[in-house]
């Protein structure tokens, strides 16, 4: 009988819960969600000397935000640094670092946290693309995509993922793409490494959220392909309902869904679509579906290896 009724009572737990949570998504889809506010969050981003990394810096420079720029070219992170000085932030660290090499990470993390401090929000950003078949691709450029694209999440994590639980205060930011719900074609190491980055950033958000560790916020983006140079010569065979991003846009609506501690974005919208879709539709239906939106001739223009960090 006690335990007819304690099954009972999780059960009515669990229901209100959900209730609770449905009534606060309808809320926010009325009314705008509060932003919270970055003025002096100390904001560390990977790949930031050019693309959407540099953009993302520029934009928490405008919010007051305390940035420290990862990059492993130290010209380009030099000039983001200068940008973001002149777009406002008042403190401003550039170092050069191969995120590739989990030694490096550690040692630059380590420098970090003695010059500047806790890093207290964590954008993962960095990543690089071959854009060759699979069995064109050398296994050296197919390491190097899993090493920038997903297992330097893991070394930043370990760095820096310690002091925000001590803290009760941080937040981690996966970019990781719609390459990373779908697969491509001719993207078979990316789509791989990213979507390795987004399982393991969702790992770490249900491990943070079983331990009740609510001040560790969780943000992964999944954009399709945006104009920032990396997936030049790339196309879509839908660009009404499956454009390739402007980079503004990409970055605007990433920090927004930082602010509103959003745990997923999809972009475009469309991208919601195609998941709910590829969820119960029959294979031959959705190869079908892939071909009417250019998935399989998108990468057909694509030069080649690229990097964004």
């Amino acid at each position: 009988m006690a335990r007819i009724l304690n099954s009972a009572k999780r059960l009515f737990i669990f229901l209100g819960k959900s209730l609770f949570a449905l009534l606060e998504v309808m809320v926010f889809a009325l009314i705008p969600k509060p932003q919270k506010n970055v003025a002096g969050e100390i904001v560390l981003i990977t790949g930031s000397g050019s693309g959407l990394g540099r953009l993302l810096a520029l934009k928490f420079a405008r919010l007051g935000s305390v940035l420290v720029l990862w990059d492993v070219s130290q010209e380009g992170n030099e000039e983001t640094c200068k940008m973001a000085l002149e777009a406002g932030a008042t403190r401003v660290y550039a170092y050069t670092c191969d995120c590739s090499r989990k030694e490096e990470v550690y040692r630059v993390a380590d420098q970090v946290k003695k010059e500047v401090g806790d890093v207290s929000i964590l954008i993962n950003n960095a990543g690089i693309v071959t854009g060759k078949k699979f069995l064109d691709c050398p296994d050296e450029l197919m390491e190097k995509s899993f090493d920038v694209n997903f297992k330097a999440h893991l070394w930043t994590y370990k760095a820096f993922l310690p002091a925000m639980i001590a803290n009760d205060h941080g937040h981690l930011v996966c970019i990781s793409s719609s390459a990373g719900l779908i697969g491509v074609n001719g993207l078979a190491d990316y789509c791989a490494s990213k979507f390795a980055a987004f399982g393991f950033a969702e790992s770490v958000f249900m491990e943070t959220f079983a331990k009740k560790q609510n001040g560790i916020k969780t943000t992964i983006v999944c954009p399709f392909f945006i104009k920032t140079g990396m997936f030049d010569g790339c196309t879509t065979g839908c660009p009404y309902l499956l454009p390739i991003l402007e980079p503004e846009y990409a970055v605007r609506k990433t920090v927004e869904a930082i602010l509103q501690e959003k745990p997923y974005l999809y972009m475009p919208r469309f991208i919601y679509f195609i998941v709910f879709l590829k969820s119960f539709l029959p294979s031959k239906l959705g190869m079908l579906l892939a071909e009417y939106m250019g998935v399989f001739n998108s990468m057909d223009g694509f030069s080649g290896h690229k990097k964004k960090d």
